[in-house]
């Protein structure tokens, strides 16, 4: 899989220029090293090797956050303007919709096509096509999960807190709106006492989570009953801290004294949390599909001037609810890649 840190950009895409085919597409995304966009760029790698698609490929290796995609985003544009802007394209998942904008418009006046995947740009006319998967669906649909699990009554409050990457990304604020939502139109006795940010960071993430269970602790005026993690890097750290603190759920056990887990992202490290009852369920979305189909996408517009027949502008992928008893069939064909 190619993973071309910044520094090397130039180099190593000098060097494929001798060999690349007509058509170049370069992907540039918020965290590489996040399982997500791993299992992403075997995608992308999948669909470029079949069709003979030069691919850059381009991201932080772990932070998630516009400071540092956006000098990423520039490099890369240089890039495909010096292999030729109207042969090839961009496809970009913004941490930020607005942050990331202006750079993306620059792309397009050059004459590079540009796409979106995972995250939107917030001017989508600028943008020929954008595969996401149903963010608000997984939002409403962990909610549901999160009722269950706490054994949700009518009546008598529940606690929960969020754990997300970012404040601005539209993955992760689709997720939260509908986590909301659901909320608000179903379980209007669970309370959200706080949301918080790691950047992609499981540092932050795990230092999130221990301060929410030393603040709401079970001994508290406001015990904690609940948490949803929004992404993988947030679900690794309140398993791992619900673990070591004794009030994780098992499979045959999540009631009083416990703290239900709902995560998103199918990490290969959270499969045992999962299969062991820490997360009572995990919204899996297909992110390998997202960077074939990304691909494909992109070379059918630089030929044709538009999207394969029946492609929408935006396709909206649907999610998958892993649970403890969910075959091993199942998980293999949806938890995320490590390399």
């Amino acid at each position: 899989m190619s993973t071309l840190g910044l520094a090397t950009l130039g180099a190593a895409s000098s060097a494929s220029a001798s060999t690349k085919t007509k058509y170049s597409v370069a992907f540039v995304v918020g965290a590489e090293a996040d399982p997500f966009f791993i299992t992403m760029n075997i995608g992308a790698e999948a669909a470029a090797t079949k069709l003979h698609v030069n691919l850059i490929w381009q991201g932080n290796p772990s932070v998630y956050s516009p400071a540092t995609q956006e000098p990423i985003l520039q490099q890369v544009t240089s890039e495909l303007q010096s292999l030729g802007a109207k042969d090839s394209a961009l496809v970009v998942g913004p941490t930020d919709p607005h942050a990331l904008e202006p750079y993306i418009a620059d792309a397009v006046k050059d004459g590079i096509k540009a796409f979106n995947v995972d995250s939107s740009d917030a001017n989508q006319s600028n943008i020929s096509g954008f595969i996401t998967g149903n963010n608000t669906e997984g939002g409403q649909a962990a909610a549901i999960a999160l009722a269950h699990a706490m054994g949700y009554t009518s009546g008598k409050t529940y606690n929960v807190v969020v754990g997300m990457s970012s404040a601005t990304s539209s993955t992760d604020v689709a997720r939260l709106a509908g986590f909301r939502a659901e909320i608000a139109s179903k379980y209007r006795s669970i309370k959200i006492l706080d949301v918080g940010y790691s950047e992609s960071s499981p540092t932050t993430a795990s230092n999130n989570i221990h301060n929410w269970l030393t603040e709401f602790g079970q001994s508290s005026s406001k015990p904690l009953n609940g948490i949803f993690a929004i992404d993988g890097t947030n679900g690794e750290g309140a398993a791992a801290a619900l673990t070591a603190a004794g009030l994780a759920c098992s499979v045959t056990k999540c009631g009083a004294g416990r703290v239900a887990l709902i995560g998103y992202d199918a990490y290969a490290t959270n499969e045992p949390y999962l299969t062991s009852g820490v997360f009572s369920a995990l919204i899996a979305q297909d992110p390998y599909l997202e960077g074939y189909d990304s691909v494909v996408n992109a070379l059918s517009v630089l030929k044709t001037g538009h999207l394969p027949m029946g492609v929408k502008q935006t396709t909206t992928l649907p999610n998958v609810t892993l649970l403890p008893t969910s075959s091993k069939a199942m998980l293999a064909k949806y938890v995320y890649a490590t390399a």
